[in-house]
């Protein structure tokens, strides 16, 4: 069943809604994703171009001769990826404003994947609402509430 969800960049610049049919989404191991993220890997939501009505477009980068990615350039937040000459773009999946209802539903660019990211469960697990440092600099930056 078709849904309109929305999305958007950090800073709110750049926003976005699109019709999406299903919650599935993958995951992109490349190098050029990699590096365009700073990421092991980055989650993506494939969509029709048709179905994204930017509020604000985002700026373009020519990552390869063959795709683009979409940026906000005040805030930094990677957008999208898309070949020019195809009819799908992808959506990363943080930014859009609900995130948790997508789900992976396979991986890409694996010769470039870091097995060992791939599988985190028994790590140990910290809130950052309970991390003391990171909360005592929120009190500094935004004063008493």
């Amino acid at each position: 069943m078709a849904e309109v969800v929305s999305g958007g960049c950090q800073g709110g610049r750049v926003r976005y809604t699109v019709t999406i049919r299903d919650n599935e989404a993958y995951l992109c191991h490349c190098r050029m994703c990699q590096r365009a993220t700073g990421g092991v890997s980055i989650a993506f939501k494939s969509v029709a171009k048709r179905d994204v009505a930017w509020d604000r477009r985002p700026d373009l980068y020519a990552s390869s001769p063959i795709a683009r990615r979409g940026f906000c350039r005040d805030c930094g937040t990677p957008l999208s990826f898309e070949f020019p000459d195809g009819d799908n773009l992808d959506l990363t999946i943080g930014s859009f404003d609900e995130p948790a209802r997508f789900r992976p539903h396979h991986h890409f660019g694996v010769e470039s994947w870091h097995p060992q990211w791939l599988d985190t469960r028994g790590l140990p697990e910290y809130r950052a609402d309970e991390h003391t440092p990171t909360v005592e600099r929120w009190k500094n930056a935004l004063g008493p509430s």
